[in-house]
């Protein structure tokens, strides 16, 4: 695995909690523009850079990259963001409630990303690849980074336990959420990029848009230039390793718009007709080989049978796309598909309800989470899962570090 330090972009220390932000995919347009009000200092200016532009729009426009690229040039020009003096890399941990995960941030070569040295298990959809592919080459910044984990390595466990008992933070914030951020600088990194040169395989946890244009803008500049050699910094993407025994992670539900045509009885019927249904109480699967299903005003539980061993399609959400939302709901591609959305686990299954009975969905799908062995077991055999399969928790907040090419 190859890593090595940055002389990247960070926040002055009293400008940490206004810069730092959520990522840009965690939030909808409206969300983005709520949390960023009246604070012209938040990344989301830059990452969603639409929220300062008429609602009505197109956020792929060019208009809203040029705001981008001005935004983040302010912030700049501002000291908001200043230029670190030397190559750092830098231990981030967070902690949520009784959960604390420690990752190291550095910048990770694109041709591990091309090679499958960093394992995907996911495929991206389009529109979101584009558009941060072409906000990076844009701004020329990669501004948050991909979540990676790999397998448990005890060395590098008690080289980060020494720096993070031995040094001050370089800074530390609660968030509004309630997640405590502490960040640590490592000059240098040597002794990281030593240690992770012995880890055979990375996996991507959350970032695969992210991963995907980082590929390709690296693939796009080093055509341009005749000189390449493979050390430019385009060649490079800010990403935050973490082992696999500190992850948390929750479902990634689904809602769908409509019905396909059905009425709600219909549909209920439809699918009684291929899986065990009963009403519940509640919107929490118990296990795995079990959905929860939200229409009108009631829980049903979905229990399958012959689940299988199949790594992939053994899987609740491939279960769920395979039986119910492709042939009943006519889901045929859920990562282009406009009439699916997907609902991360954080915001719990009141939030499948409020979205069903205010109408912005028709019915709702509440999942059991899958586990990062799971994760990593697919990614080793080269299989994808469907999009949407994993949400982790807590989330990396972007703007503690840049990284700019």
């Amino acid at each position: 695995m190859r890593i090595r330090a940055f002389t990247g972009l960070v926040p002055t220390v009293d400008k940490v909690e206004s810069v730092a932000s959520v990522p840009y995919d965690v939030v909808n347009r409206d969300e983005a523009a709520t949390l960023a009000e009246g604070n012209s200092e938040s990344l989301l200016n830059v990452s969603r850079a639409e929220i300062n532009l008429p609602s009505t729009i197109d956020p792929y426009s060019d208009e809203v990259y040029l705001s981008a690229k001005n935004n983040f040039q302010e912030l700049q020009s501002k000291n908001v963001l200043k230029r670190e003096s030397e190559p750092c890399m830098y231990l981030y941990r967070q902690i949520m409630e009784d959960h604390c995960q420690t990752g190291l941030v550095a910048v990770s070569h694109v041709d591990d990303y091309c090679d499958g040295t960093i394992l995907k298990h996911e495929k991206t959809r389009p529109v979101k690849e584009n558009d941060r592919t072409k906000l990076a080459l844009t701004i020329r910044a990669h501004l948050g980074p991909v979540f990676l984990t790999y397998k448990k390595n005890q060395e590098i466990d008690n080289t980060v336990m020494r720096i993070t008992e031995q040094t001050n933070p370089h800074f530390k914030f609660i968030a509004k959420d309630g997640v405590e951020h502490i960040i640590w600088r490592v000059p240098g990194g040597r002794e990281f990029q030593d240690l992770f040169a012995t880890v055979p395989f990375a996996y991507v946890a959350d970032g695969h848009h992210r991963s995907a244009s980082a590929a390709r803008v690296g693939a796009e500049l080093r055509g341009e230039n005749e000189e390449h050699t493979g050390e430019e910094d385009y060649n490079w993407f800010l990403t935050v390793f973490f082992p696999d025994d500190q992850l948390s992670v929750l479902p990634y539900n689904r809602t769908i718009s409509d019905l396909n045509g059905y009425s709600d009885s219909e549909f209920i019927e439809s699918v009684k007709s291929l899986v065990s249904l009963k009403e519940v109480d509640c919107g929490q699967p118990n296990k795995v080989g079990e959905t929860r299903m939200f229409l009108k005003d009631k829980w049903y539980s979905l229990e399958w049978d012959q689940i299988g061993n199949d790594p992939v399609n053994s899987l609740d959400v491939s279960i769920l796309q395979d039986r119910i939302l492709a042939p009943l709901l006519g889901v045929k591609d859920p990562r282009t598909d406009n009439r699916i959305d997907f609902i991360g686990g954080i915001r719990g299954t009141q939030e499948l309800e409020r979205l069903v009975q205010g109408g912005s969905a028709a019915v709702a799908f509440s999942l059991y989470p899958v586990n990062v062995s799971q994760l990593m077991c697919i990614a080793d055999s080269g299989e994808i899962m469907p999009p949407k399969s994993t949400w982790f928790e807590p989330k990396l907040r972007s703007g503690l570090f840049i990284h700019t090419f």
